[in-house]
């Protein structure tokens, strides 16, 4: 489309310019991410106490991977995941939080 060689050395970022486009693949899944916690929280099953990691027993060893909650109140920017929690109760509110987040574009 911009007729760039693959031999050229030019970095995507710079491409990206030329192209007057940003990068919207992160944003598109955390949206869908965030979507899709809402729609789990606001049911109380299974699903919900797993994604919050509040299930009973041992933890694994080893570096902890990182929960649902906590990459999603850091892109929101929700403070504590509790915050985040009672925010998916009300899903006007919560819409409101994603529609924020996708704006700033982090």
């Amino acid at each position: 489309m911009l007729r760039i060689s693959w031999t050229a050395k030019k970095t995507n970022d710079t491409v990206l310019e030329e192209a007057h486009t940003t990068r919207l693949l992160i944003s598109k899944i955390r949206k869908r991410q965030a979507t899709f916690f809402g729609h789990v929280m606001r049911r109380e099953r299974l699903e919900n106490l797993v994604t919050t990691g509040m299930l009973e027993g041992k933890r694994s060893r080893g570096k902890q991977r990182e929960k649902l909650i906590e990459g999603l109140t850091d892109w929101l920017k929700a403070g504590k995941s509790l915050e985040a929690i009672e925010a998916t109760k009300d899903r006007k509110k919560w819409r409101t939080m994603i529609a924020n987040a996708v704006k700033q574009g982090t």
